[in-house]
């Protein structure tokens, strides 16, 4: 089950992205590998004694197969109309022609009716077009941003060939100098429903990977026999929060190492607008986490039971995340904000705004997860080693929030000029900080806490050395992940030239 998901399904969303020909060999891998899973999952049951009675374990595998199904029928559909369309509109066939339009391979780059018939004569002329090249990106993208001498080698990469360059300016190309005015009413526009369909389907692509480590930490739960009877509630809780900081500390360390910095995720200028920004979606799921988390606290209490001090603790901090992620989110409106600048405008002019309105400064993601650590880091329980394990995890979790707010200071200092990711090397030990602090919040548990203390396991410094381990483990998984994606891209993409900043 770990090779299929975090190995072959990671492998495969990468090969997607680039529109790769082995994409369905990874697809068929992950299946393979999970039917294996299965088969040993039902052996195992078969040849044990149920351990665990009416465990939701395996109804979860199958819904999260069902859901991954689901993803490859509309990749399956989607190849099969490319197929259609082939073969409806190609005069001639060829197997590699076939292929190319079933698996979508090539068509990353989608190409008007200018450049028909350019593709046989594009070696033959490279030479002659090479040098009355025209700098022409400034004028194809009126959205971007005015780049400094730094910055336009890594900016402005060439999607399309010296060829195709003479004929966008040639007399009767729309874009050319005489209806260079008129280039927006030429620029394909992506309707919203499609855009939403896309970022819908990768987010669930995406959160097949959370969801397989949802199901690692339910099976070695079904393994080892524990979160049973009074401990079902207390268990849930640290594994499900435990698993958040955890996998918000992972996704944080990957948008470090340049994952969708196509958004502007990764510290940088956006290449593009109309994508919310990571700050915007960090506020939401913190509203979304305190809205359903304010009334989870009472589980387990019977009807007219009067509150108890931890609910009160737990649910005041629940209310935090709910308002907090509300105000988040107000401040990265857009619409909001031009409510507020006409709050310094007495007439209607043309006000020029400031460099720092190109980035998001938003630090209520950041105030609720050190507010929690602060106050969990003091949080009262029987023992003093659960004191102390409680003291470790809330501790790392404030120093990554005040990382956060450091990294907003050097961004605010020196907002970022260029599309590539800057890497603050902050939030590379905020990420860390959010893992580790994850792993040592679902081993915080009160069961895991006793039997520790029991067979004289108590010692701080092995749950912390422990956490620290599985963090650098997973940090490395990343590194490949990302960086097995990013090497994909630069097989199919043009090669992007540098110049040092200095």
């Amino acid at each position: 089950m770990s090779l299929a998901f975090f190995v072959f399904l990671p492998m495969g969303i990468a090969l997607r992205s680039v529109k790769h020909s082995l994409h369905g060999v990874a697809v068929c891998a992950f299946y393979g590998s999970f039917v294996i899973a299965c088969g040993s999952s039902s052996l195992y049951r078969k040849f044990t004694p149920d351990m665990y009675p009416n465990a939701s374990h395996s109804r979860h595998g199958y819904a999260v197969l069902v859901v991954a199904l689901v993803l490859t029928l509309i990749d399956a559909l989607g190849a099969i109309h490319r197929l259609v369309t082939f073969m409806r509109s190609a005069t001639h066939y060829t197997l590699k022609g076939l292929w190319k339009a079933f698996s979508g391979h090539g068509d990353s780059d989608s190409k008007g009716p200018e450049y028909i018939g350019l593709i046989g004569e594009e070696m033959n002329s490279i030479d002659d077009t090479k040098n009355h090249r025209h700098s022409y990106d400034d004028a194809h993208h009126p959205c971007d941003f005015d780049h400094g001498n730094t910055e336009q080698w890594a900016n402005h990469v060439r999607v399309h060939s010296s060829v195709s360059d003479g004929t966008l300016f040639g007399p009767a190309s729309p874009h050319s100098e005489e209806t260079l005015h008129d280039l927006q009413h030429f620029t394909p526009r992506v309707s919203l429903l499609r855009r939403v369909g896309r970022a819908a389907f990768s987010t669930t692509e995406m959160a097949l990977v959370f969801a397989g480590f949802g199901l690692l930490l339910t099976g070695i739960v079904i393994y080892t026999g524990g979160c049973r009877q009074n401990y079902v509630n207390g268990c849930l809780a640290h594994l499900i929060k435990g698993g958040i900081f955890w996998s918000y500390g992972l996704f944080t360390f990957a948008r470090f190492l340049g994952y969708c910095s196509e958004l502007g995720w990764s510290w940088n200028r956006a290449p593009t607008s109309g994508y919310p920004t990571a700050e915007f979606v960090e506020s939401f799921l913190v509203f979304f986490y305190g809205i359903t988390n304010t009334w989870m606290e009472r589980f387990g209490a019977n009807p007219g039971d009067p509150y108890t001090t931890k609910q009160i603790q737990h649910i005041g901090i629940a209310v935090m995340f709910w308002f907090a992620g509300l105000v988040g989110m107000a401040v990265e409106s857009k619409t909001i904000r031009k409510w507020l600048a006409a709050l310094a405008i007495d007439k209607s002019e043309a006000v020029a705004e400031p460099e720092t309105y190109t980035s998001s400064f938003n630090p209520f993601p950041a105030l609720v997860i050190g507010v929690t650590g602060s106050v969990m880091a003091s949080h009262f329980q029987t023992y003093l080693f659960q004191v102390q394990i409680h003291a470790l995890w809330g501790n790392l979790l404030l120093a990554a929030a005040v990382l956060r707010c450091f990294t907003y200071f050097f961004l605010w200092v020196a907002p970022p000029r260029s599309t590539l990711p800057s890497r603050p090397p902050t939030e590379a030990l905020a990420s860390f900080f959010l893992a580790c602090g994850g792993i040592s919040f679902m081993l915080s548990t009160e069961e895991v806490t006793i039997a520790a203390m029991r067979h004289g396991r108590d010692d701080i410094m092995m749950f912390a050395v422990t956490a620290v381990a599985i963090s650098c483990l997973a940090f490395s998984w990343t590194v490949c992940t990302v960086a097995f994606q990013a090497w994909l891209k630069t097989r199919t993409k043009p090669t992007v030239s540098y110049r040092s900043a200095a």
